[in-house]
Protein backbone atom coordinates (compact mmCIF):
# COMPACT_ATOMS: atom_id res chain seq x y z
CA UNK A 1 0.00 0.00 0.00
CA UNK A 2 0.96 3.42 -0.49
CA UNK A 3 1.50 5.98 1.96
CA UNK A 4 -1.58 7.42 1.61
CA UNK A 5 -3.23 4.43 1.47
CA UNK A 6 -1.96 3.16 4.99
CA UNK A 7 -2.78 6.68 6.69
CA UNK A 8 -6.57 5.77 5.48
CA UNK A 9 -6.37 2.36 6.79
CA UNK A 10 -5.03 3.08 10.60
CA UNK A 11 -7.14 6.21 10.57
CA UNK A 12 -10.78 4.04 9.87
CA UNK A 13 -9.02 1.01 12.16
CA UNK A 14 -9.28 3.16 15.15
CA UNK A 15 -13.36 4.57 14.28
CA UNK A 16 -14.40 1.43 13.30
CA UNK A 17 -12.91 -0.48 16.52
CA UNK A 18 -15.22 2.39 18.33
CA UNK A 19 -18.75 1.55 16.94
CA UNK A 20 -19.56 -1.90 18.98
CA UNK A 21 -22.93 -1.83 17.35
CA UNK A 22 -21.91 -2.82 14.19
CA UNK A 23 -19.30 -5.02 15.69
CA UNK A 24 -21.95 -6.80 17.34
CA UNK A 25 -23.80 -7.70 14.29
CA UNK A 26 -20.89 -8.79 11.83
CA UNK A 27 -18.85 -10.43 14.55
CA UNK A 28 -21.44 -11.80 17.46
CA UNK A 29 -24.95 -11.96 16.05
CA UNK A 30 -24.40 -14.80 13.61
CA UNK A 31 -22.78 -17.22 16.63
CA UNK A 32 -25.98 -15.66 18.60
CA UNK A 33 -28.43 -16.83 15.79
CA UNK A 34 -26.51 -20.53 15.78
CA UNK A 35 -26.60 -20.87 19.31
CA UNK A 36 -30.42 -20.35 19.11
CA UNK A 37 -31.17 -22.27 16.22
CA UNK A 38 -29.14 -24.84 17.80
CA UNK A 39 -30.69 -25.33 20.80
CA UNK A 40 -34.19 -26.60 19.14
CA UNK A 41 -33.74 -30.60 19.32
CA UNK A 42 -35.13 -31.07 15.62
CA UNK A 43 -32.42 -28.80 14.38
CA UNK A 44 -30.07 -31.45 16.08
CA UNK A 45 -31.09 -34.98 14.72
CA UNK A 46 -30.04 -36.47 11.16
CA UNK A 47 -32.77 -35.84 8.50
CA UNK A 48 -32.82 -38.09 5.08
CA UNK A 49 -34.09 -35.03 3.05
CA UNK A 50 -31.11 -33.57 3.89
CA UNK A 51 -28.82 -35.83 3.11
CA UNK A 52 -28.26 -37.27 6.66
CA UNK A 53 -27.35 -34.15 7.54
CA UNK A 54 -28.57 -31.96 10.50
CA UNK A 55 -30.29 -28.46 10.12
CA UNK A 56 -27.78 -27.09 12.36
CA UNK A 57 -24.69 -28.27 10.18
CA UNK A 58 -26.39 -26.58 6.92
CA UNK A 59 -26.96 -23.16 9.49
CA UNK A 60 -23.13 -23.01 9.46
CA UNK A 61 -22.71 -21.63 6.79
CA UNK A 62 -25.81 -19.64 6.57
CA UNK A 63 -24.31 -18.07 9.75
CA UNK A 64 -21.02 -17.27 8.32
CA UNK A 65 -22.62 -16.14 5.18
CA UNK A 66 -25.28 -13.60 7.77
CA UNK A 67 -21.85 -11.64 8.81
CA UNK A 68 -20.40 -11.58 5.52
CA UNK A 69 -24.07 -9.91 4.04
CA UNK A 70 -24.56 -7.36 7.05
CA UNK A 71 -21.03 -6.04 7.09
CA UNK A 72 -21.00 -5.50 3.22
CA UNK A 73 -24.72 -4.75 2.79
CA UNK A 74 -25.62 -2.69 5.70
CA UNK A 75 -22.76 -1.76 8.29
CA UNK A 76 -20.22 -0.56 5.39
CA UNK A 77 -22.50 1.54 3.11
CA UNK A 78 -23.86 3.29 6.12
CA UNK A 79 -20.53 4.43 7.51
CA UNK A 80 -19.19 5.87 3.76
CA UNK A 81 -22.24 7.82 3.07
CA UNK A 82 -22.59 9.03 6.21
CA UNK A 83 -19.18 9.96 5.30
CA UNK A 84 -20.12 11.60 2.66
CA UNK A 85 -23.05 13.34 3.43
CA UNK A 86 -21.34 14.93 6.69
CA UNK A 87 -18.33 16.50 3.71
CA UNK A 88 -16.06 14.10 5.33
CA UNK A 89 -15.23 12.58 1.97
CA UNK A 90 -14.80 16.03 0.68
CA UNK A 91 -12.19 16.77 2.98
CA UNK A 92 -10.08 13.98 2.71
CA UNK A 93 -10.34 14.83 -1.24
CA UNK A 94 -7.69 17.60 -0.86
CA UNK A 95 -5.24 15.18 0.47
CA UNK A 96 -3.53 12.87 -2.10
CA UNK A 97 -5.69 9.80 -0.70
CA UNK A 98 -7.67 8.37 -3.63
CA UNK A 99 -11.33 7.49 -3.48
CA UNK A 100 -10.50 3.71 -4.24
CA UNK A 101 -7.59 3.64 -1.44
CA UNK A 102 -10.62 4.61 1.12
CA UNK A 103 -13.26 2.26 -0.44
CA UNK A 104 -10.12 -0.59 -0.34
CA UNK A 105 -10.07 0.07 3.64
CA UNK A 106 -13.56 -0.49 4.35
CA UNK A 107 -13.49 -3.65 2.75
CA UNK A 108 -10.46 -4.57 4.82
CA UNK A 109 -11.55 -3.66 7.80
CA UNK A 110 -14.98 -4.82 6.94
CA UNK A 111 -13.55 -8.47 5.26
CA UNK A 112 -11.57 -8.75 8.79
CA UNK A 113 -14.61 -8.90 10.97
CA UNK A 114 -16.35 -11.64 9.00
CA UNK A 115 -13.41 -13.64 9.09
CA UNK A 116 -13.09 -13.24 12.69
CA UNK A 117 -17.14 -14.09 12.71
CA UNK A 118 -16.76 -17.02 10.21
CA UNK A 119 -13.94 -18.23 12.82
CA UNK A 120 -15.73 -17.83 15.82
CA UNK A 121 -18.91 -19.67 14.38
CA UNK A 122 -16.84 -22.67 13.83
CA UNK A 123 -15.83 -22.69 16.56
CA UNK A 124 -18.79 -22.70 18.15
CA UNK A 125 -20.74 -24.89 15.88
CA UNK A 126 -17.57 -27.59 16.82
CA UNK A 127 -17.54 -27.02 20.33
CA UNK A 128 -21.39 -26.97 21.48
CA UNK A 129 -23.02 -29.07 18.55
CA UNK A 130 -20.72 -31.28 17.15
CA UNK A 131 -20.92 -30.11 13.73
CA UNK A 132 -17.97 -31.35 11.93
CA UNK A 133 -15.20 -28.82 10.67
CA UNK A 134 -15.29 -28.46 6.65
CA UNK A 135 -13.92 -31.70 5.04
CA UNK A 136 -12.00 -29.73 2.29
CA UNK A 137 -10.59 -26.53 3.99
CA UNK A 138 -8.99 -25.51 0.79
CA UNK A 139 -12.41 -25.31 -1.11
CA UNK A 140 -13.91 -23.73 1.70
CA UNK A 141 -11.94 -21.06 2.39
CA UNK A 142 -11.83 -20.22 -1.56
CA UNK A 143 -15.75 -20.41 -1.68
CA UNK A 144 -15.91 -18.13 1.58
CA UNK A 145 -12.82 -15.75 0.41
CA UNK A 146 -14.89 -15.54 -3.16
CA UNK A 147 -18.35 -14.52 -1.60
CA UNK A 148 -16.86 -12.35 0.93
CA UNK A 149 -15.62 -10.24 -2.09
CA UNK A 150 -18.75 -10.70 -3.77
CA UNK A 151 -20.52 -9.20 -1.43
CA UNK A 152 -18.52 -6.51 -0.21
CA UNK A 153 -18.29 -5.15 -3.95
CA UNK A 154 -22.64 -5.09 -4.09
CA UNK A 155 -21.75 -3.22 -0.85
CA UNK A 156 -19.32 -0.76 -2.52
CA UNK A 157 -21.74 -0.40 -5.39
CA UNK A 158 -25.00 0.57 -3.09
CA UNK A 159 -22.33 3.10 -1.39
CA UNK A 160 -21.46 4.78 -5.01
CA UNK A 161 -25.20 5.30 -5.73
CA UNK A 162 -25.84 6.48 -2.68
CA UNK A 163 -25.65 10.22 -2.08
CA UNK A 164 -26.85 9.82 1.91
CA UNK A 165 -26.87 7.62 4.68
CA UNK A 166 -30.95 7.23 4.28
CA UNK A 167 -31.03 6.21 0.78
CA UNK A 168 -27.81 3.82 1.64
CA UNK A 169 -30.39 2.10 4.31
CA UNK A 170 -32.73 2.30 1.93
CA UNK A 171 -31.05 0.45 -0.67
CA UNK A 172 -29.17 -2.17 1.98
CA UNK A 173 -32.58 -3.40 3.43
CA UNK A 174 -33.79 -3.74 0.21
CA UNK A 175 -30.84 -5.81 -0.94
CA UNK A 176 -30.53 -7.28 2.65
CA UNK A 177 -33.78 -9.56 2.95
CA UNK A 178 -33.42 -11.00 -0.54
CA UNK A 179 -29.68 -11.34 0.03
CA UNK A 180 -30.39 -13.39 3.70
CA UNK A 181 -33.61 -15.44 1.46
CA UNK A 182 -31.04 -16.33 -1.13
CA UNK A 183 -28.43 -17.86 1.56
CA UNK A 184 -30.93 -19.71 3.12
CA UNK A 185 -31.95 -18.20 6.46
CA UNK A 186 -35.34 -19.15 6.29
CA UNK A 187 -35.16 -22.20 4.11
CA UNK A 188 -31.68 -23.93 3.31
CA UNK A 189 -31.00 -23.75 -0.72
CA UNK A 190 -30.80 -27.70 -0.67
CA UNK A 191 -34.53 -27.72 0.10
CA UNK A 192 -36.08 -25.43 -1.98
CA UNK A 193 -37.81 -26.68 -4.56
CA UNK A 194 -35.95 -27.60 -8.16
CA UNK A 195 -36.99 -24.56 -10.22
CA UNK A 196 -36.30 -22.18 -7.25
CA UNK A 197 -33.11 -23.54 -6.18
CA UNK A 198 -31.36 -22.80 -9.82
CA UNK A 199 -32.50 -19.49 -9.57
CA UNK A 200 -31.41 -18.99 -6.39
CA UNK A 201 -27.79 -20.47 -6.91
CA UNK A 202 -27.40 -18.06 -9.65
CA UNK A 203 -27.22 -15.29 -6.98
CA UNK A 204 -23.39 -14.77 -4.77
CA UNK A 205 -25.77 -15.84 -1.74
CA UNK A 206 -26.92 -19.27 -3.16
CA UNK A 207 -23.97 -20.12 -4.79
CA UNK A 208 -21.87 -19.53 -1.53
CA UNK A 209 -23.65 -21.82 0.49
CA UNK A 210 -24.27 -24.38 -2.19
CA UNK A 211 -20.51 -24.53 -2.50
CA UNK A 212 -19.79 -24.39 1.55
CA UNK A 213 -21.88 -26.67 2.15
CA UNK A 214 -20.41 -28.89 -0.88
CA UNK A 215 -16.77 -28.04 0.58
CA UNK A 216 -17.94 -29.00 4.17
CA UNK A 217 -18.55 -32.55 2.96
CA UNK A 218 -15.04 -32.81 1.90
CA UNK A 219 -15.51 -32.15 -2.07
CA UNK A 220 -14.60 -29.60 -4.33
CA UNK A 221 -17.28 -27.15 -5.18
CA UNK A 222 -19.35 -27.86 -8.46
CA UNK A 223 -17.44 -25.15 -11.01
CA UNK A 224 -20.75 -23.22 -11.63
CA UNK A 225 -20.72 -22.21 -8.28
CA UNK A 226 -17.11 -20.67 -8.14
CA UNK A 227 -17.91 -19.05 -11.97
CA UNK A 228 -21.35 -17.39 -10.06
CA UNK A 229 -18.78 -16.02 -7.39
CA UNK A 230 -16.40 -14.62 -9.76
CA UNK A 231 -18.66 -12.66 -11.79
CA UNK A 232 -20.19 -11.11 -9.30
CA UNK A 233 -16.91 -10.32 -7.69
CA UNK A 234 -15.59 -8.94 -10.47
CA UNK A 235 -18.53 -6.70 -12.12
CA UNK A 236 -19.86 -5.16 -8.91
CA UNK A 237 -15.94 -4.67 -7.89
CA UNK A 238 -15.67 -3.05 -11.32
CA UNK A 239 -18.78 -0.74 -11.02
CA UNK A 240 -18.41 0.30 -7.85
CA UNK A 241 -14.67 1.69 -8.26
CA UNK A 242 -16.06 3.37 -11.13
CA UNK A 243 -18.29 5.28 -9.59
CA UNK A 244 -17.28 5.90 -5.75
CA UNK A 245 -16.83 9.28 -5.32
CA UNK A 246 -15.78 11.44 -2.66
CA UNK A 247 -19.40 13.96 -3.14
Amino acid sequence: MTSPARTILRTESRLFLREPGGLFWVVVFPTVLLVILGSIPSFREHSKDLGGSRVVDLYVPISILLSTIMASIQVMPGILTTYREQRVLRRIATTPARPSQLLLAQYVLHGAAVVFAAILVLLVGRTAFDVKLPGSVLSYVLIFVLALLAFLAIGGVITALSPTAKISTTLGTITFFPMMFTAGLWAPVQTMPHGLRTVVELTPGGAAARGMDQAALGNWPAAHFLLVLVVWAVGMGAIAARYFRWE
